[in-house]
């Protein structure tokens, strides 16, 4: 059944895609029984606000990993990146303060450093505490909880925390390589054929610029269907909830943590806007259900799943998944009884 919809999800997501971009240009709504009017107009409006928030991460992302691929050699990464595992892990943990890249942007990033020789798992903690612990986030979520700041720190803290862990159990129990088998790609142009793979570093400022602009093209195709298919999933599912049904799970103690994880989830919100999402259920959630909220969301959500799922082994991405889910509901709920 995996197997089926990774191979066929693609196209009908895609056509499914189209059609809604068809109607949105046109101005055309869907069929009453599917969406009303009013409906269909949030649907309108989240779908492009997600693509038009998200996209210039993912640009900036392509971008950032092309840069590394023409300038960046192996052996600069092997390098400079620690030996020593604690060193490496807490490395990869605090990388972000200086590449502060949302989680759109990350994906690309990481599959290419850890192409270039850097630890698996020191690649995933950058994944997993970049789009949080970063200055950028700090900022935005100090300046949306102004009433209660122990969130920016809390948020900052658990983020570190559970990214650290993670990493250490990966460092201990991961024994290969998390990234899919990439195949070498050809396209025939007049009678002649080139892959993918092969180095496309020319000589002089020209071949270099030429070079980033091909890696960063192909990555941003590649990268950027998935976002758009997670875009459309998340504006469907938002439509058809309603904000109201939320305080019915806010009064369940430990439900509350795991509806807000799953809600982070779907949202798939971007880690510098999510803070304000989140800081408008502060009079329905507690404290705990929002940091779970906060911290989970931009580590794993429904389009950055999608394109774990794109660059890394199936089993792999359940596993963080399911690490980071366990690890994030403990630790909301430690910050909040220690507070």
């Amino acid at each position: 059944m995996l197997k089926f919809l990774l191979r066929f999800g693609t196209p009908l997501l895609g056509l499914g895609c189209l059609i809604m971009l068809v109607l949105i240009a046109t101005n055309r709504e869907l069929p009453v029984y599917l969406f009303n009017a009013a409906n269909m107009q949030s649907f309108k409006i989240l779908f492009i606000s997600i693509i038009l928030e998200a996209f210039p991460f993912i640009l900036l992302g392509v971008l950032f990993s092309a840069l590394l691929q023409v300038f960046v050699t192996d052996d600069m990464i092997r390098k400079f990146t620690p030996k020593n595992p604690i060193a490496g892990v807490l490395f990869g943990a605090l990388l972000g303060l200086l590449f502060p890249l949302c989680e759109c942007g990350m994906i690309p990033v990481v599959r290419r450093l850890i192409r270039k020789g850097m630890p698996a798992y020191i690649g995933i903690v950058y994944l997993l505490a970049g789009p949080i612990v970063n200055p950028i986030v700090y900022a935005s979520t100090f300046t949306a909880f102004r009433t209660t700041p122990a969130m920016a720190y809390s948020r900052m803290g658990l983020a570190f925390a559970v990214s650290v862990v993670v990493g250490f159990l990966l460092y201990k129990f991961m024994h290969s390589s998390p990234l899919k088998a990439t195949a070498v790609v050809n396209h025939a142009h007049h009678g002649h054929t080139h892959s993918h793979e092969h180095d496309l570093n020319g000589k002089g400022f020209r071949g270099r610029v030429a070079s980033i602009l091909s890696h960063a093209s192909d990555e941003f195709f590649e990268m950027g269907k998935y976002l758009i298919f997670g875009a459309l999933l998340t504006a469907v599912i938002q439509t058809v909830i309603d904000r109201s049904t939320l305080a019915a799970f806010a009064d369940q103690p430990l439900f509350s943590y795991v509806f807000m994880m799953g809600f982070a989830f779907i949202l798939s919100i971007c880690s510098t806007s999510d803070a304000f999402i989140a800081s408008s259920f502060s009079g329905i959630f507690d404290f705990g259900p929002l940091l779970a909220f906060l911290v989970f969301g931009p580590m794993i959500d429904l389009k950055n799943t999608l394109m774990l799922l794109s660059t890394f082994r199936v089993k792999f991405v359940l596993i963080l998944i399911a690490l980071t889910a366990v690890l994030t509901l403990i630790g909301a709920w430690l910050t909040e009884v220690l507070l």
